[in-house]
């Protein structure tokens, strides 16, 4: 969540744009500003109207230009997806419940009740009383999550797939904070630094940011726990370099602060914030089930806002933390819709409704969990996106390993062949598969593309 930015403001940047019928630089829009902030305030404003889709950005590098006007879905070769994370084909099922607070929580944003922070949401709650997840789900979460024996020590199976862990987490949080980087193209900059051309310098640094905050948590498995010293320095971790003021790292808030797109006011009062805040923590620390402790905290951190920023990427870590202390598969939000998330978000911001995010949660979980798992992997109904798409993805792996294309030439092929080949609304979800085909690519796995072994080495020594 960002600073509160007065509707003015916004109005302005948008004037700005609409001067420019075929796209503003952001060098124009600065001009054309009466009193034009940082470059990297800016660079946050845009993003943010991008994000309510009251404007979208087009081309690449020095010759990004913003647009007025939302982007839409057209024909043929002209068609555009909403948003680059949408992910196609992918529902999740929901209950009556959250199919009810997503429907409240869609409707115009004149529609909505103003409401404030409820304090009796949070002193409601009684930990192993009270419980957002029933038995049933716990102990369904439980089976499908256990990877390692219990006696092993706290994040054992964490720090068995960390450079996996590494990529998906930094990925998808990220992603669902509006960042525009490809699967690839993340995992270009976390294993070899190689930030991807034509994107925006702080797409790059909240990648790296996350992957410090998920080394820290695997590599103080022992330590971390619902703690000040763990949430405090997850929050620097994600949040450095990020802040318009860089002290707010690793700091509660003393400012008040607003969420665009919700008529949620967030709580006021730096000694209030203080006090929920240590009573968030205590309560998490005392729930013994992981599961409902991961949960609860992906519901009341990113509802007090503690922080002037970054308060949800914080909630989606700490959601790890029960689980890599226990060993237990840990969750990194694959397939998961940035649209369903928001919608779940507002839902715990303005009803105080878990429902929608709970069916999320248990959800995304389970997917995290048929990742990481190769055995249940092998029992779960085949991907129908996969089979529908089987040929055109063995056709570009194959390609991208026969021809020895370096992970920068890879991403090229991938997106141009996505452009020429797939329908507008599969594009996006049929890259994230190649990348990932490529990236779980090994010796034992490349006959189902028609490989030799021969042409495996020499593209990996290169790919490497």
């Amino acid at each position: 969540m960002a600073r509160m930015i007065p509707t003015e403001t916004y109005e302005a940047v948008l004037e700005a744009i609409a001067r420019f019928p075929d796209g503003a630089s952001i060098e124009q829009i600065e001009e054309n500003l009466s009193a034009p902030p940082s470059r990297r305030t800016l660079q946050r404003w845009l993003n943010s109207l991008i994000a309510q889709e009251r404007m979208r950005r087009e081309g690449q590098g020095r010759a990004v230009k913003y647009l007025r006007g939302k982007v839409v879905r057209g024909q043929g070769n002209v068609a555009l997806t909403i948003t680059a994370t949408a992910h196609a084909g992918i529902l999740i099922p929901l209950s009556p419940e959250a199919k009810a607070v997503e429907k409240q929580v869609r409707q115009p944003l004149e529609q909505r009740t103003p409401v404030g922070y409820n304090r009796a949401f949070l002193d409601d709650y009684r930990p192993n009383e009270t419980y957002y997840l029933s038995e049933v789900v716990r102990d369904e979460l439980l089976s499908k999550g256990q990877a390692v024996s219990s006696n092993e020590p706290a994040g054992t199976y964490a720090r068995q797939l960390a450079n996996r862990l590494l990529i998906d987490l930094s990925w998808n949080s990220s992603r669902l904070e509006g960042n525009t980087y490809s699967l690839l193209e993340t995992e270009r900059l976390i294993s070899a630094g190689e930030a991807a051309s034509g994107k925006d310098a702080l797409e790059a640094q909240m990648i790296l940011n996350h992957r410090e905050a998920i080394e820290f948590l695997i590599d103080s498995a022992g330590e971390i726990g619902f703690n000040r010293y763990t949430l405090l320095n997850l929050h620097a971790l994600l949040s450095d370099n990020l802040l318009d003021d860089p002290t707010a790292s690793g700091r509660l808030r003393t400012i008040a602060v607003g969420i665009g797109r919700t008529t949620f006011l967030p709580l006021e009062g730096p000694q209030r914030i203080e006090e929920c805040f240590d009573q968030v923590l205590d309560t998490a620390a005392a729930i013994r089930d992981p599961f409902e402790q991961a949960f609860f905290a992906m519901v009341h951190l990113p509802y007090l806002q503690p922080f002037e920023d970054v308060n949800k990427r914080v909630s989606r870590l700490a959601a790890n933390i029960s689980l890599i202390r226990r060993n237990l598969c840990p969750l990194s939000f694959v397939d998961v819709s940035q649209t369903t998330y928001i919608s779940a978000m507002l839902g715990i911001y303005e009803l105080n409704r878990i429902e929608l995010l709970r069916d999320v949660f248990v959800w995304a979980y389970k997917r995290s969990c048929a990742r990481y798992s190769a055995v249940r992997q092998s029992l779960g109904d085949p991907d129908p996106f996969r089979l529908q798409h089987r040929q055109h993805i063995t056709q570009v792996v194959a390609t991208v390993v026969r021809e020895k294309l370096s992970k920068p030439q890879a991403i090229s092929h991938i997106h141009h062949f996505a452009q020429e080949r797939i329908e507008a609304p599969d594009r996006e979800r049929f890259i994230e598969v190649v990348e990932t085909q490529l990236l779980s690519l090994h010796e034992g796995n490349i006959a189902r593309y028609r490989l030799r072994p021969s042409e495996f080495h020499a593209w990996r020594e290169l790919w490497k």
